[in-house]
């Protein structure tokens, strides 16, 4: 890092970042795995057409989004414009997977003539993709796009942190929600009967449940926060000085 030494990486942190990303990969392979062995796998002009809907949603929506939020402390020392534009494409990937995914299941149900949007999981689905259209969006406006004043930034900082936790949590729920609802509709009365695709599955609603709760253990560790540098803060307050004329010193 330029202007200063480079702040060190707390001993624990790799361990458990590589921990949370072995647990994302198994998740989206055992994911890919259940649809393979049990649903007949994926073909976009079939009845398997709706198999693209949880694999994408494991995908974008859990695991890209949880390597999202991961970015300001996997990259710690990198300059801040330089990761603030990998979290944002790494959201933008997701919600494009996403957005694939909800295209499928609608698709897939006009094709079949079934009724779109009466369960919970699709209702707390379209709660999530909608809550993380528009936080993306607001956080594109306020951190990536030039122009947005300094004060604003520092006043929605806590809620884009808190959000950004809410609805990743919250994408975690709704694919739990929405595993259980296949079990029941395909396996049924012998979901009781401990069936391998339903022992595979409660595997995976496992998966889902570890990789949220590491993610998040992750974010909510004050100290692996990523540091503010010295030119940062420098320039932040440059920034404040000539945008609203505040001095260095009035904070």
């Amino acid at each position: 890092m330029e202007g200063g030494a480079a702040a060190s990486t707390p001993a624990a942190l790799p361990y458990y970042v590589a921990f949370s990303q072995l647990l994302g990969l198994t998740l989206v392979a055992m994911t890919g795995a259940w649809l393979g062995l049990y649903r007949g796998g994926i073909a976009w002009e079939s009845d398997l057409q709706f198999n693209a809907h949880p694999l994408c949603m494991v995908i974008g929506l859990v695991f890209l989004q949880g390597d999202a939020l991961l970015v300001y402390r996997v990259f710690r020392n990198e300059a801040k414009r330089t990761t603030k534009v990998l979290h944002g494409l790494l959201h933008i990937f997701a919600l494009v997977i996403a957005l694939v995914g909800l295209v499928a299941v609608f698709d897939y149900h006009r094709k079949k003539g079934y009724a779109d949007l009466y369960s919970l999981h699709s209702w707390c689905g379209i709660l999530v993709f909608v809550l993380y259209f528009v936080q993306w969006l607001v956080g594109f406006s306020f951190f990536l796009f030039p122009g947005a004043p300094f004060s604003l930034r520092s006043r929605y900082r806590p809620q884009h942190i808190f959000f950004g936790a809410t609805i990743f949590l919250l994408s975690v729920g709704t694919a739990l929600l929405g595993l259980k609802e296949a079990l029941l509709f395909n396996l049924g009365d012998k979901y009781s009967a401990f069936q391998p695709e339903g022992v595979l599955a409660n595997v995976l609603g496992l998966l889902l449940a570890c990789f949220g709760g590491a993610v998040l253990y992750i974010l909510t560790r004050a100290d692996w926060k990523r540091p503010s540098q010295a030119e940062e803060q420098a320039l932040s307050m440059d920034f404040k000085t000539l945008t609203e004329g505040d001095s260095p010193g009035s904070q």
